[in-house]
């Protein structure tokens, strides 16, 4: 099973958007993502800028508006996340307990949605996406650039 435990430090949606972490809170995280890589269950994680440096789109009357941050209305928010696959919720918790996170974070945890998780109809309106399901081989997420063709033998014999 993947959960994704999502780190949610109190006062971070009020950060200026250049705010950095001291290096000695880091380099604690980076042992923890370490331990959680060298058992095997850490698929990916990632820290997220402040809010004040994001932008918002809702879609009031199904028409996109853009935020700029900061978000006055905002009380938690992300500050970062892991993607992990163990066994079990109460693992998961048991990785996030292990977390050296301070008394201003929390950590919240969910489990993703898997395809096996949805009934025959829902699993019909998926069709082609299971990779975004953590299935089947994933695709390459950069464009790459256009290659120009190669001269055929024979565009090359008439030069």
């Amino acid at each position: 099973m993947r959960f994704m435990m999502l780190m949610i430090p109190k006062g971070y949606e009020t950060m200026a958007p250049d705010t950095q972490p001291p290096p000695d809170r880091v380099g604690e995280m980076m042992k923890f993502n370490q331990a959680m890589q060298d058992a095997g269950i850490l698929l990916y994680c990632e820290g997220l800028h402040p809010p004040s440096a994001g932008k918002r789109v809702s879609f009031a009357a199904g028409k996109p508006t853009v935020t700029d941050g900061p978000f006055t209305e905002t009380k938690e928010c992300l500050g970062g996340f892991w993607m992990i696959q163990v066994k079990s919720q109460d693992e998961a918790v048991s990785w996030a307990r292990r977390c050296p996170a301070s008394d201003n974070e929390v950590i919240e945890i969910r489990r993703v949605q898997e395809i096996e998780d949805f009934n025959e109809e829902i699993k019909k309106n998926i069709g082609g996406f299971e990779t975004m399901q953590g299935k089947g081989p994933r695709k390459a997420a950069k464009r790459k650039a256009a290659k120009p063709k190669a001269k055929s033998k024979k565009a090359k014999r008439k030069q």
